[in-house]
């Protein structure tokens, strides 16, 4: 089962994240590894054990603390698109396409032996 495991680790310079990505890219299981040090954070998404995960961490730093065990959050889903437009061949109904809803058609009678007079 995919998890997301946040650690807080202070990682001070380069060679500490260096040092930490290798050991913990090196499980079994890891598909994603994010480090935020803005918010000293390192977080790991995959089947990997987070009981791994963090013995992996503390063998470079010692001090690593849990902040979440738990499903990654889901992506949001993009609207579905409608299908693409085809052009409609029937007779009744010209210009009209059946993917994108149907038009209103209205059917007059021009007799043009009609006159209109108003008195």
């Amino acid at each position: 089962m995919v998890q997301k495991t946040v650690l807080k680790v202070r990682l001070t310079c380069e060679k500490d994240r260096k040092k930490i990505l290798k050991s913990v890219a090196g499980l079994h299981g890891v598909d994603k590894i994010e480090i935020d040090t803005a918010k000293d954070t390192l977080a790991v998404t995959g089947d990997a054990d987070p009981y791994e995960i963090i013995v992996h961490a503390r063998k470079v730093k010692k001090c690593v603390e849990v902040v979440t065990i738990g499903p990654p959050p889901k992506k949001p889903e993009e609207p579905k698109k409608p299908p693409p437009c085809i052009p409609c061949n029937c007779t009744h109904m010209p210009h009209s396409c059946y993917a994108c809803g149907p038009l209103a058609v209205v059917h007059t009678t021009h007799d043009p032996y009609t006159t209109c007079s108003i008195m």
